[in-house]
């Protein structure tokens, strides 16, 4: 049997072992989750187990640890090593989902009219790394494995892959390969497919500004002592101007001015604004002046507070001036930015703009570096090969605005260009509520893998 006909004969029993995947809630920035983590790094050494991989073990880490497996069919040939990540985001908040977050359930939708897997994890990244599992299953079923393959399933990315950086410098023989296969990034359509070619980085920040000592009766204290929260507030509306331009001293100092040519390239990709507001329910697009909707999410850096909260939150009111009041705000780099250098500099200037009626406190959280990858490799030209047979369209490389910190890793510990093969929308919510993953999107990444392998082999005799 061909590993199409195979894929096309366990496509139900591919998605079932997919939504027990989904039902473990391993979220790795939430402790109390921890033996759900470990639950789904057990899952995924069983997975590869069954498929046929060789060597699975699981490989202990400071942190969550790292799954790895391979099968070595002949030294001599290409060897792929697949990376994807096994733990999830936060689902919160849970009364924003339409259904459990870790009960996945398929739906039909308008842009997945053959349904979509709706969980936490779906599309970013259990669904897509798991692809590449099921798609190693059908060569080796059909005896179709024409490439050696690794694989590299950590448990840490949705936190910042602290410990990743070291397991890939001590294991630099094992991982030793000749491309880089991720999916953790989305195309722009099932009719227009595409690969990413660039990602942005991040810098990841907290703060923290405390005012009295303990919560005061704001009729009371009121208008005479500051209050954390207009603070915080006052701070976070002078970290840009009028223009959406960041306004931290030092901070576009690196950021490369890209040519006319190149930018005008990047917005011939497919885009409609009008249904991209339509979609987001929204009026009006907001960024930084000067770039259209493409550019501001690919090639410029951005500055947003992704979570707030002090004082009272509670049912009814409650007349407080609170003691303290928080923020998370993440900055996404682009290449020549370095998260640490940002980190720095953000803080300098956060503290340079408090006033002496507070105190504030900055915290660096996770992080990671831009990247770009070359679209002139064999392993481009073999993801472009591979949707050019599975899709019947030719693949358009575009920048994308998230972040996956071990591309540039590899970049620099292992000499690879990985290769951002993503099959997921930007539609399919992840990190939000109501995270999902087309079912079609599913089945042609398993297959379009499949033929990446034939083609990455067949390339690199060549």
């Amino acid at each position: 049997m061909a590993s199409k006909d195979f894929i096309q004969s366990n496509k139900d029993k591919f998605i079932e072992e997919l939504l027990d995947l989904l039902r473990i809630p391993s979220v790795s920035a939430d402790p109390k989750f921890k033996e759900d983590v470990l639950r789904a790094a057990d899952y995924v050494k069983s997975s590869l187990e069954k498929a046929g991989a060789d060597k699975v073990e699981i490989c202990s880490t400071p942190g969550y640890p790292v799954v790895y497996g391979e099968k070595i069919i002949d030294p001599a040939l290409p060897t792929v090593l697949v990376y994807g990540h096994y733990d999830v985001q936060p689902a919160d908040p849970y009364e924003l989902w339409d259904s459990a977050p870790f009960d996945p359930v398929i739906r039909k939708t308008e842009l997945h009219p053959d349904g979509a897997i709706f969980a936490r994890g779906s599309a970013d990244d259990k669904g897509q790394f798991f692809m590449h599992v099921k798609a190693f299953e059908a060569m080796m079923a059909a005896d179709e494995l024409v490439c050696n393959v690794k694989f590299m399933i950590e448990g840490e990315e949705e936190v910042g892959s602290d410990n990743l950086e070291n397991y890939i410098k001590e294991n630099k023989e094992k991982l030793k390969a000749d491309v880089v296969l991720i999916s953790d990034t989305s195309m722009l359509s099932l009719d227009t497919p595409s690969v990413t070619v660039g990602l942005r980085g991040l810098a990841y920040m907290q703060v923290e500004v405390t005012g009295p000592n303990r919560d005061l009766h704001s009729g009371s204290y009121g208008g005479a002592v500051a209050n954390p929260i207009n603070i915080l507030c006052n701070i976070i509306s002078q970290l840009q101007d009028e223009n959406r331009k960041i306004t931290i001293p030092g901070f576009y100092d690196k950021v490369e001015e890209l040519s006319e040519a190149y930018r005008k390239k990047l917005n011939e990709a497919p885009f409609d604004l009008q249904d991209y507001k339509k979609k987001l329910n929204i009026e009006e697009v907001e960024g930084e002046a000067g770039y259209s909707t493409i550019e501001r999410t690919g090639i410029r850096p951005t500055l947003d507070v992704n979570g707030i909260w002090g004082g009272y939150i509670g049912e009814g009111a409650k007349t407080v001036l609170p003691s303290k009041a928080y923020a998370k705000i993440s900055m996404r780099l682009v290449p020549n930015q370095n998260h640490h250098e940002i980190s720095e500099l953000f803080q300098k200037h956060f503290e340079s703009l408090a006033p002496k009626s507070v105190k504030v406190k900055v915290t660096p959280h996770h992080g990671g570096k831009p990247a770009v990858v070359p679209t002139s490799s064999v392993g481009y030209k073999a993801a472009e090969e591979a949707i050019l047979e599975v899709f019947g369209k030719k693949a358009i490389p575009t920048r994308e605005g998230g972040s996956v910190p071990i591309t540039s890793l590899f970049q620099e510990e292992l000499g690879l260009d990985p290769i951002l093969l993503g099959f997921g929308l930007d539609t399919d919510a992840i990190h939000s509520p109501n995270e999902h993953f087309g079912v079609k999107n599913y089945l042609l990444g398993i297959e379009t893998i499949v033929q990446f392998f034939k083609s990455f082999r067949k390339l690199s005799e060549k």
